[in-house]
């Protein structure tokens, strides 16, 4: 009896708190506004048009690639799209999808984090990388432009890696065959002789 006593209360508690408790502040303005800026920047990279790209890329952007390559200013942006990623990007599994809301900072600041799965062609190949980035947003002149992005993938388990892997088992494979026909090869050449 007590033991249900005990669950009753319990329960009205928690009713009590979720029924009656603080609602939850409302959304900030600019997360709309950075949503938008999101689906833009995506929609001009996947068509492949880096002018669009650039008109919400704040003049002073930072972009550090996978690659380690840095970008610096919409210029050098534009030039690493037209030197790299037309031929080596070939779309989105998964587009750029934040982790959460973006962290403003002052209301014209803003940092955002999360995971974007990426297809490329790389040495022939047809790859995936899944892949983790970091953006910083500024507002200026009531536009909110992206100002930094660096993106990263796992240095210890990525398709180039598993790859090379791939590759190095096949070739300890081959050496090896190879070493026990030589091994072969020599052993009946000194028993004939």
């Amino acid at each position: 009896m007590k033991r249900l006593f005990f669950v009753f209360l319990t329960s009205v508690v928690f009713l009590g708190n979720t029924l009656f408790g603080q609602p939850a502040p409302p959304e900030d303005s600019a997360h709309n506004e950075l949503r938008a800026l999101r689906t833009q920047i995506v929609e001009g990279i996947t068509k492949g048009d880096i002018d669009a790209v650039l008109t919400h890329v704040h003049p002073n952007v930072v972009v550090t690639w996978q690659n380690a390559e840095v970008c610096r200013g919409a210029a050098g942006l534009k030039e690493f799209f037209e030197r790299m990623g037309k031929k080596t990007f070939k779309g989105y599994k998964v587009p750029p999808t934040p982790d959460g809301l973006t962290t403003l900072y002052g209301g014209d600041v803003g940092v955002s984090s999360g995971y974007v799965i990426g297809q490329y062609t790389l040495l022939g190949k047809e790859l995936e990388f899944k892949s983790r980035w970091t953006a910083t947003l500024v507002k200026e002149s009531g536009k909110w432009l992206l100002a930094s992005y660096h993106v990263s993938f796992n240095a210890l388990d990525n398709p180039l890696l598993n790859a090379a892997e791939k590759s190095l088992i096949w070739v300890a494979v081959g050496t090896g065959v190879f070493g026990l026909l030589l091994g072969v090869f020599w052993g009946r050449r000194k028993k004939a002789a």
